[in-house]
């Protein structure tokens, strides 16, 4: 009974993706891989999620750990994680308004000879905006999940701050940074609307693989079908490597 009220679900969710594999031949797949429309569109996805990453990364632990030392306050978190969840047109349209010419930010960098839309930095920066909240998130409740009293019985027993980070503090909370580091990644290489008003789709330069697929959908239906089949394919590495962490 169970299983037949689930199905219309459960085929709505396996049923796209079997006719995403069905779409081309392995033939014209293979062909269109070696075109420079894909292979540019690869080339700059993979540059801007690593750089995004890489920045989440190293500002997003500090902020995790200032919101696991935090008290429990409804605003702080709702602050952190409100980018996470905007409409991707009003992420990207805040990012225009701060760093856009007219921006607060953007007017200041522009005198200086300094433009950051529609350039691979814009690509980067919507990336983290929209990615951030992701990992900080995983990583603030790996933290926080953490007994002062372990962290106490370290101290005494002489540790400093670095033998206590890599003893105690990341080994503990290593699930959340691995979690958080694949989440973040994920939405990194899937992010659209905040790149595209922020930074447009600029072959070679700031279209993604996720752009190139809107544009190649109505002239390039085999580079299309193929650029979703990487992203698919990346999808389901980084959903093997949370699940085996769990296992």
């Amino acid at each position: 009974m169970t299983l037949t009220l689930a199905a219309p679900m459960l085929l709505l969710l396996v049923l796209p993706l079997l006719g995403l594999l069905g779409r081309s031949t392995p033939a014209a797949l293979w062909q269109a891989l070696g075109s420079d429309e894909v292979g540019q569109a690869l080339w700059v996805t993979m540059l801007t999620s690593g750089t995004a990453l890489l920045g989440i990364i190293i500002g997003g632990t500090p902020v995790a750990l200032w919101l696991a030392r935090q008290p429990r306050q409804a605003w702080t978190t709702m602050v952190v994680d409100l980018p996470g969840v905007l409409p991707p047109a009003v992420a990207g349209l805040a990012l225009l308004s701060m760093f856009g010419r007219t921006g607060w930010l953007g007017g200041s960098l522009s005198a200086w000879g300094i433009t950051v839309p529609f350039t691979p930095v814009a690509v980067v920066l919507a990336q983290m905006f929209v990615a951030g909240p992701l990992y900080i998130r995983s990583v603030s409740v790996a933290l926080a999940a953490i007994d002062d009293e372990i962290i106490a019985a370290a101290q005494l027993d002489g540790a400093d701050t670095r033998a206590l980070w890599q003893h105690v503090i990341v080994p503990l909370a290593w699930p959340g940074f691995q979690a958080g580091t694949a989440i973040a990644l994920a939405r990194s290489l899937g992010e659209f609307g905040a790149t595209a008003l922020f930074a447009g789709s600029l072959p070679g330069s700031t279209r993604t693989m996720a752009l190139a697929i809107y544009v190649a959908a109505e002239s390039n239906d085999a580079a299309a079908i193929t650029m979703s089949l990487i992203l698919l394919g990346i999808s389901l590495l980084i959903l093997w490597f949370v699940r085996r962490r769990d296992v």
